[in-house]
């Protein structure tokens, strides 16, 4: 329920509190009084678009705030966790709404900055208001869909059957996508596969193109290398006049100086290690010549292999490493298309299989319709006697169509209001009188599956009087029950049916006209009721009044 609701400067208000009683409240009151500006008020609370001009004059801003205590098993908190609000305390909802004249307004809930979308959504879930013209929902196929079932008990079945036919047409989507892209995707296949066979065929290695320049470099300057190694092994070695064969006689003078002259055998050693160090390189020249390979065969691998390498580098990456990533990359994206192809293969038997649990889960939802049209229409008929339409006929009508997301069949309400008339749709009925009480009749039917907690009911009872009205009042009494009803009202016979009745009144202080809104009990109450029945002062009118609150 609303546990209070507070409006600072907003229209005719300067500054009210309002704690708000549970069950059935009337609030009454002259017209023009300010009686719109507690409806106004809620729907800002509620997320509907401010208009500046709204605010009191004079003032800077206006500010709406209300305390909501939720009942058990309400929605609202899974949706504030959702929304990353801060939780509720003790079962309280605070909402804050700030207009400002100058500058973007503000909103709150518990305490903590929201957004516009967000006190929408609380709103759908707490408050159900119905205005003059608000019952004109009720022409929606859509709605009276959810009107038929919540008295169905439908909710959880509709949610899996709209949850299979979203994966039904999204299967249908990309069976759509995959065949217009079908032509440029083989293309696409044949590139890749192009490409990766070529990449991976060329085996190669990251940093082998130096290692290649090298080699073909050497190859190319075979023969004169030969060359070079034979002379070179010659001086060092073969020739008479090497300098392995120098070395030997010089080793036979540096022995016969180390034997006349002890102490300068070191230096015979040195000259041991050089002898060797010589033979070593000539060895050493001897096998890189060896090495050399001159066939023209191994230069035109060689540069065949260069030449390969130039052309990946042209097509694919400025070094070897980049080659390799694309070539990597390209193998993913077409493991990738590939099996969008095998996918493509198995789409029309997922399609089927969507297809059919999608009419199967729309069956069920179908047969339960079917089941609580009917008693869901007596209900409503039986309300309707109530107020005031003796023979009135009410049915539920099932259509089938196509899948579509309220089900397997369009809801059509139909009334005939007269005995002797066509049953029409709801909305060929011209009465707002008669659509009003239609829509209570429906909103008392339905109480006990409503889970939004607080109706808010603005006039809905224009063009009703007579015996009628005290059914208006005796079917809200009965909402009541079980809801907290707020209910603007013109009529006597409503308002004295209330639990709280609440008098909205202007008056003119320094100058400046403001709203006030004041309980009103015992005298008070009968003076009220006498007013709304035409007297302020008349002894019949108030005796009236006294009645009608004794009934």
């Amino acid at each position: 329920m609303l546990a209070s609701l507070r409006i600072r400067n907003f229209a005719l208000v300067e500054a009210l509190e309002w704690e708000i009683p549970a069950g059935f409240v009337a609030i009454t009151g002259e017209t023009g009084a300010g009686k719109s500006i507690l409806i106004g008020g809620l729907k800002l609370l509620l997320g509907e678009r401010a208009d500046k001009s709204a605010i009191r004059a004079g003032e800077s801003e206006c500010v709406i705030e209300a305390i909501a205590q939720l009942p058990e098993g309400s929605s609202l908190p899974e949706l504030l966790a959702e929304a990353g609000a801060e939780p509720c305390e003790d079962g309280q909802l605070l909402l804050k709404r700030v207009i400002s004249a100058s500058g973007a307004g503000k909103q709150f809930v518990n305490g903590s900055p929201a957004t516009l979308a967000l006190l929408r959504q609380i709103g759908d879930r707490l408050i159900d208001l119905h205005g003059p013209h608000d019952h004109q929902s009720l022409f929606s196929r859509e709605a009276q869909t959810r009107l038929l079932d919540a008295f169905a008990g439908c909710e959880a079945a509709l949610a899996g059957y709209r949850e299979s036919r979203a994966g039904w047409l999204a299967l249908e989507r990309e069976q759509a996508e995959t065949d217009a892209a079908g032509e440029a995707r083989e293309r696409e296949i044949d590139l890749l596969q192009h490409q990766v066979a070529e990449i991976e065929a060329a085996a190669l290695l990251s940093d082998e193109e130096e290692t290649l320049l090298a080699r073909q470099q050497t190859a190319a300057n075979a023969r004169r290398l030969q060359e070079l190694a034979a002379a070179l092994a010659g001086g060092l070695s073969e020739a008479e006049d090497s300098a392995e064969s120098r070395l030997v006689e010089v080793g036979r003078l540096f022995r016969e100086l180390a034997r006349l002259d002890p102490t300068q055998s070191a230096l015979a050693d040195r000259h041991a290690a050089l002898a060797e160090e010589v033979a070593d390189l000539a060895r050493a020249v001897t096998a890189y010549g060896d090495r050399i390979d001159a066939d023209p065969q191994t230069l035109a691998d060689l540069e065949a292999r260069l030449d390969l390498v130039q052309s990946l580098k042209r097509k694919y990456g400025r070094t070897l490493a980049e080659v390799i990533a694309h070539g990597a990359e390209s193998a993913v994206r077409l493991a990738e298309l590939q099996a969008r192809v095998e996918r493509r293969a198995h789409l029309a038997a997922d399609i089927d299989a969507a297809r059919r649990l999608t009419l199967e889960r729309g069956a069920r939802i179908t047969k339960a319709r079917t089941a609580a049209a009917p008693k869901l229409a007596a209900t409503v008929r039986r309300h309707l006697v109530d107020l005031g339409f003796l023979k009135a006929g009410f049915e539920i009508r099932l259509e089938a169509g196509e899948p579509g997301p309220e089900g397997l069949e369009t809801v059509e309400f139909v009334f005939a209001p007269n005995p002797g008339e066509p049953a029409q749709p709801l909305r060929s009925i011209a009465s707002s009188g008669e659509i009003s009480r239609v829509m209570l009749a429906l909103k008392t039917a339905l109480a006990a599956q409503d889970d939004v907690p607080v109706l808010v009911f603005d006039e809905i009872d224009a063009n009703v009087g007579g015996e009628v009205s005290h059914a208006v009042g005796a079917k809200m009494r009965e909402i009541g029950g079980c809801r907290q009803v707020l209910c603007i009202t013109h009529l006597p016979q409503v308002a004295s049916t209330a639990g709280s009745h609440f008098v909205v009144s202007k008056e003119v202080v320094g100058g400046r006209t403001v709203s006030r809104l004041t309980a009103v009990g015992g005298a008070a109450r009968e003076a009220e009721i006498a007013r709304m029945l035409g007297s302020r002062s008349g002894g019949a009118a108030l005796a009236h009044a006294r009645e009608l609150l004794g009934a």
